[in-house]
Order: C-alpha cells, then structure tokens, then sequence
C-alpha cells in the first residue's frame, strides 16, 4: 500500500485531467504557479510511478530552489526561455539557459531552481518518475515551518542577525 487505495470501480475520468491545457495565473510573489497532474487529481496513476506538472512563468518569474524528494524531474520548454540549474551535494551549481523544445533534466532529490530572465511569459511541462514526487521548497521549509525553526538555528546557519531570520520570516507568513 502507497498511500492511495486502489479502486475497483474506475472510469476513463479517473485517467483524465484537463488542468494543464492553460497557462494559470502567475500574479503571485514569485511570478510562477505550478499546476500538478498527479495521483492526488488523476486516481489512475496509483501505483503507475510517473506524472506531470506544468509551470507558468511571468517575465522575471521563478520557480524557487526546492527539492522532490521521491522523483527525477525532466523538463520540456513549451514557451519562452528559462536559466535552469541544480547543485549537486557537493555544492557544484550545474546551469543553462534552455529554450521553446529543450529539455533539461533535474536529479532526484537535488536542490534546483528555473528563472524567466525574459520579457515574454514562459510554460514548461515537467514529467516525474514518481505518482507524487513531493516538494520541499527551501525558504518555505525553513522559514515558514510550523512550529517555527528557532531562530537562533537560522541566524546561525545563514550566518545573520535574529532581526534579519525575523524579517524573511515574516514574508513567508500567511497573508
């Protein structure tokens, strides 16, 4: 058991999702909005071990550093342009600019970021080995944790004040 009972009764519905055919909105903080196509919204992945993501970008929007856990993610450029990269657990950032019809891959597990440097929207489909490849965003992670990661941890760690771990704190809290 994975999670997710199997059903017995399934239709062509629970193979189906139509949540990727159109750009979503990106008037957020980070100028980006990822819409998931996995076992949670399509049932008949369970136990299939892949699904999909499609990312908008405004122009300067970024998907910010984070992790998936459980899945390798390979994207596809559907629109625009993106400066991609991931680094490595030995602290080596592997970058590129990819282009409308490139791909490029991101390692299981690796901390990885996509930026529109451009001043045009853009769109990628991703895939993932995974029916739910889980996200870990860092700042998020690590600053909007409940309950709350002590802030002496985080001052410590970035090697900055109290005032300043309390400050990106409060722009991660619900608004």
């Amino acid at each position: 058991m994975n999670g997710y009972a199997c059903k017995e009764n399934f239709t062509a519905d629970d193979f189906f999702f139509a949540g990727l055919s159109k750009p979503g909105l990106t008037n957020n903080t980070f100028g980006s909005l990822v819409t998931g196509a996995n076992v949670q919204k399509i049932p008949g992945l369970n136990t299939l071990g892949v699904s999909f993501s499609r990312i908008d970008y405004a122009p300067g929007g970024l998907n910010p550093p984070h992790t998936h856990p459980r899945a390798t993610e390979i994207a596809f450029v559907l629109d625009g342009e993106l400066e991609v990269g991931f680094i490595t657990t030995t602290g080596t950032l592997y970058s590129k600019t990819v282009k409308k019809g490139e791909i490029f891959v991101f390692p299981k597990g690796l901390v990885h970021f996509q930026k529109n440097n451009g001043k045009v929207p853009a769109a990628v489909i991703v895939a993932f080995n995974s029916q739910l490849p889980g996200t870990q965003s860092i700042g998020a992670t690590l600053f909007a944790a409940v309950p709350p990661v002590p802030d002496y941890v985080l001052s410590q760690a970035f090697q900055i004040g109290t005032k300043d771990v309390q400050k990106i704190k409060s722009r991660f809290a619900p608004k």
